[in-house]
């Protein structure tokens, strides 16, 4: 017979990336149950989306280093990230809405990629709609990504061959905190959707990235902006990636193909977001939206049965 271990959460989406929101800070969950929703089974079994919750990943709210709180980016298959762009759009709207005493903005949040700033944008009934993030600094040099082989060199527009039929792409490749690799594509009449489907699970763990890394799709429209299709390291494709935005335009703009300094569309298939990275590539802004789906109590034992 299972034990009932009963713990809160919020399911909250941004622009279709959804997660299941926990927060593990003190008095809030017991050690045990605290460990167990981290466990890769466990995160494996909540994500599922037949017979569990179903989500792309569990973000837990930890006790912050420096901010206010930090989060842990846990993958439907289990593993960690360092970052998630549409992640700490969503912490941050339940740490608004549900503690009191984080009822202020900006709130700085701990991440794998670093101390993060989150800006509140709120409604008229004073709940969090949207979120603008200062995303840090995109990182180019191959160390930085990481790649085989290392270096202080970028990786910008190196062919790289995948697949059976050996398709070769020219990708470039950006650290937003975590690895990406972005391939431009020019024809308009290849599917990015397609595309990312075939080769990117395949480039995901190309012995080129050792960490393995995200897969981006990318075309820049006629009128400036950009369609996008991640392939998400650990997720597979997702209505929506915000470090992969991130680092389109970041690789967009030392490409030549976007200009610096003003407020970009992305459109993924959850939706746009928007961002602006800084002239001098010191850093990048992202803002969108974060919705709250639901509300209510996971037991964990039962899970664990299923």
């Amino acid at each position: 017979m299972s034990v009932s271990r009963s713990l809160p959460f919020a399911k909250v989406q941004g622009l279709g990336n959804d997660f299941v929101v926990v927060d593990l800070r003190a008095g809030r969950a017991d050690s045990e149950t605290a460990a167990a929703i981290q466990a890769p089974g466990t995160v494996r079994a909540v994500c599922d989306r037949h017979f569990g919750v179903g989500a792309d990943g569990v973000l837990a709210i930890l006790p912050g280093d420096e901010g206010d709180a930090r989060m842990r980016v846990l993958n439907a298959d289990g593993s960690e990230a360092e970052m998630c762009g549409n992640g700490i759009r969503c912490v941050a709207k339940v740490l608004y809405e549900s503690d009191a005493g984080l009822r202020r903005s900006p709130l700085r949040i701990d991440t794998g990629a670093g101390l993060l700033e989150c800006e509140m944008g709120t409604g008229p009934a004073g709940g969090v709609d949207s979120v603008a993030v200062q995303m840090g600094k995109p990182r180019f040099s191959r160390s930085e990504i990481p790649m085989s082989p290392g270096g202080a060199s970028r990786a910008i527009r190196p062919p790289i061959e995948v697949g059976v039929d050996a398709r070769q792409f020219l990708f470039t490749a950006v650290s937003m905190g975590n690895p990406h690799a972005v391939i431009f594509v020019d024809d308009p009449d290849l599917d990015l959707r397609a595309l990312a489907e075939q080769y990117g699970p395949k480039l995901e763990v190309s012995p080129v990235f050792p960490k393995r890394t995200n897969v981006e799709f990318a075309r820049v429209r006629n009128d400036g902006e950009i369609d996008l299709v991640v392939w998400e390291r650990g997720c597979a494709i997702t209505l929506a990636c915000g470090t992969g935005a991130c680092a389109t335009v970041a690789a967009g703009v030392v490409e030549e193909r976007l200009k610096p300094g003003r407020e970009l569309t992305v459109n993924l298939p959850g939706g746009a977001l928007f961002i602006t990275v800084a002239p001098d590539l010191s850093g990048v802004r992202m803002r969108g939206p974060a919705t709250t789906v639901f509300s209510a109590e996971l037991d964990l034992g039962r899970l664990a049965t299923v």
